[in-house]
C-alpha cells in the first residue's frame, strides 16, 4: 500500500525479536524529533496494561495507572518482585505491547512514530543473534532492514567499542555467552539510537561476565550517553549501573519509589563495598520487600 511503512518482525522464542521499522525516507532521524523536552525526554502518564485472563472477568491488570519520566542522556533501572510488569512496561514504550489506558511519549512522539523514526534500540533477556551470520554481519543487519547499509567500518568501530575486535568473522556458535550480549548491544547501537531499552540483559550470563557486561555497558553509556531503561531483578547490578532506581510494586503496578543514585562517576568495583552504596542496597530491598512503600 502506498505511504504505508513495512515492520519486519522475527520471533524466535518469548522475549526474543527483533522488531525494526523502515521510516518512509532515510534521513537522520533525529531531525524528526522537534518536539523534544530535554528534562523529560521520556514521559508515561496514568499508564494501564491489561491481559485477557481465563476465569477472570475483565482480565488480569499488570499495570495501573503508573507515571513515569525520565531525563534525556539518563540511565535508570527498574526493579520490582517478578510478574509485577516491569517487561510489560519495556514493551509498550518500545512500542510492543497494546496498553489499556494512558499514554506514553517519546521525544513528544508516540511509540509507533518514535520506532519509525529509529529513536531506540532494544537489547532483550536472551540475545538474538543469528547462527548462519558473522559478528559483523549481525551487527549490520539493521542497516539491511532499514536499506541504508551500515559502512564496515562504522560495523567494526562497533565491535571494538563492545570489545569483539578480533572476532568480526566468528560465528555464534563459536562466542561465549557474554560475547553474544556484546553482538545483540552493538547491533542495537548501530543506527545511533537515543533510547535503549534493555530487558534484564545480562540476567543468563555468569556472575563474572555478568559484571564484565556491566562495565562494557558503562563504558559505551559514558561515551555515547544515550538515554537507557534497563530492567533487572539485581539490586546490587541497579546501583551501580544507574542515576536513579524506580521501584516497581506489585499489581496491579505503578512506581512507588525512584531512588537516586549518588555515587561518583565512573564507578567501580571498589564503590561496592562503601556504605553508602549498601545503603541504598538496603533501602530498595526494604522498599521491594514492602511492595515499594516509600522509606526515607
Amino acid at each position: 500500500m502506498e505511504g504505508s511503512l513495512p515492520v519486519v518482525r522475527v520471533s524466535v522464542k518469548m522475549h526474543q525479536v527483533i522488531y525494526f521499522s523502515m521510516g518512509d525516507d532515510m534521513a537522520d532521524p533525529r531531525a524528526k524529533a522537534d518536539n523534544r523536552d530535554d528534562e523529560n525526554f521520556l514521559t508515561v502518564s496514568d499508564l494501564f496494561i491489561r491481559y485477557p485472563w481465563q476465569g477472570r472477568k475483565g482480565g488480569l491488570e499488570v499495570i495501573g495507572g503508573l507515571d513515569l519520566e525520565v531525563r534525556r542522556g539518563e540511565f535508570l533501572a527498574i526493579i520490582g518482585p517478578s510478574g509485577c510488569g516491569k517487561s510489560s512496561l519495556l514493551r509498550a514504550i518500545g512500542g510492543l505491547q497494546d496498553t489499556t489506558a494512558g499514554s506514553i511519549r517519546v521525544a513528544g512522539m508516540t511509540p509507533d512514530e518514535a520506532r519509525r523514526n529509529r529513536l531506540f534500540g532494544m537489547v532483550f533477556q536472551n540475545p538474538v543473534i543469528f547462527e548462519w551470520r558473522t559478528v559483523l554481519k549481525n551487527i549490520c543487519l539493521p542497516g539491511e532492514i532499514f536499506r541504508q547499509a551500515l559502512p564496515d567500518e562504522k560495523a567494526r568501530e562497533l565491535a571494538k567499542l563492545v570489545g569483539l575486535e578480533g572476532f568480526e568473522h566468528a560465528y555464534p556458535r563459536e562466542l561465549s555467552g557474554g560475547m553474544k550480549s556484546r553482538v545483540a548491544i552493538a547491533r542495537s547501537l548501530s543506527y545511533n539510537p537515543e533510547l535503549l531499552l534493555m530487558d534484564e540483559p545480562f540476567g543468563s550470563l555468569d556472575e563474572i561476565t555478568r559484571e564484565r557486561m556491566n562495565y562494557v555497558l558503562l563504558k559505551i553509556w559514558q561515551i555515547q550517553r544515550f538515554t537507557v531503561l534497563f530492567v533487572t531483578h539485581n539490586i546490587m547490578e541497579a546501583v551501580f549501573l544507574a542515576d536513579r532506581v524506580a521501584v516497581m510494586g506489585m499489581r496491579p503496578s505503578n512506581i512507588k519509589q525512584i531512588v537516586n543514585i549518588d555515587l561518583p562517576r565512573p564507578r567501580t568495583i571498589e564503590c561496592m563495598g562503601e556504605k553508602k552504596f549498601q545503603t541504598y542496597l538496603a533501602t530498595l530491598r526494604s522498599a521491594i520487600d514492602c511492595g515499594g512503600a516509600a522509606y526515607e
